[in-house]
């Protein structure tokens, strides 16, 4: 907080790059916190914004309904497999929290009170609201309100670079996926099962092995319990597909998207449910099985219109063909990165990246300095021209998604010149 006041302004921003108040330009490899798709100032995305802005403003979805936000459910519904409705919110903690809700109600709704239990991965984050604190406990961001969270059973996430010597990672799937099924077997007392889709973003970039969460998914359906996905950072074309759980074969109960819904120019989120859940919440009044949850500015009309504008873009630009090319420029680095002294890992899908930073590369042993990293690799990535963030010891590459071949080739050699002038100050 005490470098709150040293702080650069952003007064203007034009496809990749931010501009500062001293005109100094930045290109931006974290996406604006990993939403943005076509780039600052696309116009047509302003001229959506600009014209529904003129018509309404917002209007509650207490009693009431509107154009944009009905359009847009229909669409979301549309393209995502098995999904019946659409619940609105303001962003991704909001749209987890209205997962959680919905999955622990499903079981009341339908007369089942020993299904009270949420089971999640390890490592995993959901958002920074008390129920996804809960159910992605990162300690390091949320071990000063440990004890206000309820408890969930956690399970290890098969993470590639740090296994148990002596296993492969085909073995250590599997001996993280028995102990999933063990406990599934156990007691009936699992409500539902939560994970980010297709990888783990902000606990480190962990690629899941293929087919891991499929397996999942067919423990979720043998042992009756609701399987809950998070494609916030994960879905819309961020790791290659449209939708992560179509390409990993393992259809959700619950799915919650947000981030790049609006192109990354207003905030909303959506969550998604089967037939199945939204039927148990329909009945008489006195019934009392209606969700209680709602947000001033669900269903907002202009962000519902610019998030309908940007899924038509998806298709007439044929996005996700594109980011499949234009990624595979990551791979050109690999070997440059891994070069450098203080990296020891490299993770990468889509348009994400995770370099692991790390102070003995025999050992693995993470970069743990007195000094802020993020701060650290701020400063330097600004003086080549670069706008980088980290968590923890992970440099982040989010890149927003439609970015040139060139912008990202840019954006990695730029990347890599932080790296080495940033290694003398975090080693």
């Amino acid at each position: 907080m005490k470098e709150w006041d040293s702080f650069d302004k952003i007064t203007d921003a034009k496809g990749m790059w931010l501009i500062d108040s001293k005109g100094n330009k930045l290109l931006d490899a974290v996406g604006s916190m990993w939403c943005n798709v076509w780039g600052h100032s696309n116009q047509q995305l302003v001229k959506t914004i600009q014209n529904q802005s003129k018509k309404l403003q917002h209007s509650s979805m207490f009693n009431l309904t509107n154009e944009p936000a009905e359009k847009l459910a229909e669409q979301l519904v549309r393209i995502s497999p098995g999904m019946h409705r659409v619940f609105y919110s303001d962003n991704g903690s909001s749209a987890m929290e209205i997962s959680i809700k919905l999955a622990l109600q499903y079981w009341k709704n339908i007369g089942n009170k020993k299904k009270t239990k949420i089971a999640t991965l390890e490592n995993g984050y959901h958002g920074d609201t008390f129920g996804a604190m809960s159910v992605g406990y990162v300690p390091e961001f949320f071990g000063k309100f440990k004890e206000q969270l309820f408890s969930t059973i956690q399970f290890t996430v098969p993470n590639k670079y740090r296994m148990p010597e002596k296993y492969s990672i085909s073995d250590y799937e599997s001996f993280c996926l028995d102990k999933i099924e063990k406990r599934f077997s156990q007691k009936e007392n699992i409500a539902a099962f939560v994970m980010e889709s297709g990888a783990q973003v902000a606990g480190g970039v962990i690629i899941y092995p293929k087919g891991f969460q499929k397996k999942i998914s067919q423990l979720c359906k043998k042992y009756d319990i609701l399987f809950v996905l998070d494609e916030i950072a994960t879905g819309f074309g961020r790791l290659g597909s449209m939708l992560q759980y179509e390409e990993q074969n393992s259809i959700p109960d619950i799915v919650s998207y947000g981030k790049m819904l609006t192109g990354g120019y207003l905030t909303m989120a959506a969550t998604l449910a089967n037939k199945k859940i939204y039927d148990s919440f329909l009945g008489e009044f006195n019934e009392w099985k209606h969700l209680f949850h709602g947000h001033t500015y669900t269903g907002n009309p202009i962000a519902a219109a610019v998030a309908h504008e940007n899924l038509k873009m998806y298709k007439k630009n044929n996005l996700i063909k594109k980011i499949q090319k234009t990624s595979k420029i990551f791979e050109n680095f690999y070997e440059e990165i891994s070069e450098i002294d203080i990296v020891g890992d490299i993770r990468h899908k889509g348009m994400l990246m995770g370099i692991e930073l790390v102070k003995d590369k025999s050992r693995k042993t993470p970069i743990n300095p007195e000094k802020s990293i993020n701060k650290i690799f701020f400063e330097e990535g600004k003086k080549n021209g670069i706008y980088l963030r980290t968590l923890g010891n992970i440099v982040m590459l989010v890149p927003p998604l439609a970015i040139s071949e060139s912008e990202l080739d840019l954006i990695l050699k730029k990347t890599i010149l932080t790296i080495k002038s940033a290694q003398t100050k975090v080693a």
